[in-house]
């Protein structure tokens, strides 16, 4: 009688928690400690439950964990919280799930694609030498996270919707409201942060449905749309439509405002890495960038993007129970991946910015500073995009400088952004 031995299946571990009950301590100490998470993941591992705002979150981070749940995609869905959920609208793809969100993606992606951002290149070089000669006239010391913020907005406005100045300006004047109140208390009270972007955005979407009314040759990028179906190959409504253009301003927007904001942060923080760069970036024909690779940039982008990645985490909620690292994740429970920086034990020079280690082949870690998997940041390549134009076409233009006696750290929500508003002086830089 032969006896065959199965192979030893390991069982899943037990979901970590931290114990809390109502949440309410968790929930302020999220809000008020920058290492809120890491803290947490020292003292439970890469995943593990918490409770925030009387909602479970389970936490994770790592290479493995990551892999893990890119691998069971088809066991989980999309989640927002609550104030993201109503101030997006429920036809948003971000709200979507299945095929409602696969069909709604492959039509606003459109406005991402190759060709299309080959399209949008002159503009959003013309809007770089605007800001250069803008910041070169200043007579006194200006905030530059302002500059980025609209410049960020501009391209996405212009480029896309094809506003006009006077238009883009009153749609930015409501899109920061807007936008300041998606991670808030959703409570409609008036006067509150949450009841004036829920205002401001009947008035963006008010504006929205009249872009799209527009003949096709004002629209900008709009015409990519055109014939946009849905899952059931029906065409898009207006309605439609105009939420997934608030997505699409959010998305073209937030992320690379933070990440031009944090980029200019690092370099005047640390000029002897925009010594090291600007050989190369003088060396750029402008504004005809296609044919030149820039790697040092590109280095320091990343950097930059790993200490201070412009999208802090994402949200994924399980279908079912899954594995992640070892550990069973039961179903209905929402997941945030958190992205904050890995600086090691202190025993290596993590904790230090130096782009050269995206070049000499000693960084090994999985980035993802625009999110993952099937959900990952629309508006990723387009940041890519204005952060090369503006990187290049504002250093070879412009020297800047700090003024002294401000402050230079990070807010995180909604994305990470300079607290004092990166107050610079500027002069015209010639080459020699």
């Amino acid at each position: 009688m032969v006896t065959f031995v199965l192979p030893c299946v390991m069982a899943a571990k037990t979901l970590p928690s931290t114990g809390a009950v109502t949440g309410i301590k968790e929930t302020l100490d999220f809000f008020g400690d920058p290492q809120f998470a890491q803290k947490r993941f020292k003292a439970h591992g890469d995943v593990f439950e918490t409770r925030l705002l009387n909602q479970r979150l389970v936490f994770i981070r790592g290479e493995q964990t990551m892999a893990d749940l890119f691998a069971q995609g088809d066991a989980l869905e999309g989640w927002w919280p609550e104030s993201v959920r109503q101030l997006l609208g429920s036809r948003s793809l971000a709200n979507r799930s299945g095929d409602g969100h696969k069909a709604r993606r492959r039509v606003v992606g459109q406005l991402f694609s190759a060709a299309a951002l080959s399209r949008y290149t002159p503009s959003i070089a013309a809007l770089v030498e605007e800001l250069a000669d803008e910041l070169i006239q200043a007579k006194a010391p200006v905030q530059l996270v302002p500059c980025m913020r609209r410049f960020a907005f501009a391209v996405i406005a212009t480029t896309v919707l094809g506003l006009d100045a006077s238009d883009r300006q009153a749609l930015f004047a409501d899109f920061e409201i807007w936008t300041r109140a998606l991670f808030s208390i959703p409570v409609a009270i008036p006067g509150t942060p949450f009841a004036k972007a829920l205002e401001a955005k009947k008035r963006l979407l008010g504006r929205l449905k009249q872009v799209v009314a527009q003949t096709s040759a004002e629209r900008g990028g709009l015409d990519l749309l055109s014939g946009g179906l849905d899952e059931a190959g029906i065409p898009l409504t207006d309605d439609d439509l105009v939420e997934q253009l608030l997505l699409l301003l959010f998305a073209g927007y937030e992320t690379t405002a933070s990440s031009l904001s944090c980029l200019m942060r690092a370099l005047l923080l640390n000029p002897e890495i925009e010594q090291w760069l600007l050989p190369e970036l003088l060396d750029q024909p402008w504004p005809n960038l296609e044919s030149r690779s820039c790697p040092r940039l590109d280095a320091t982008v990343l950097e930059v993007m790993r200490l201070t990645p412009p999208v802090g985490g994402f949200f994924r909620r399980t279908k079912q129970t899954i594995q992640l690292a070892g550990v069973a994740v039961p179903p209905d429970r929402v997941i945030q991946v958190a992205l904050a920086p890995d600086l090691g034990d202190g025993s290596c020079d993590l904790a230090e910015i130096r782009p050269e280690r995206h070049l000499d082949g000693s960084f090994t870690q999985t980035l993802l500073p625009f999110g993952g998997g099937g959900r990952v940041c629309l508006g990723k390549a387009l940041a890519e995009l204005e952060i090369r134009l503006m990187a290049i076409g504002l250093l070879q233009r412009v020297h800047l400088g700090l003024t002294p006696n401000q402050d230079l750290t990070l807010q995180q929500i909604p994305s990470p952004s300079p607290r004092g508003g990166l107050l610079v002086t500027a002069s015209a830089r010639h080459k020699s």
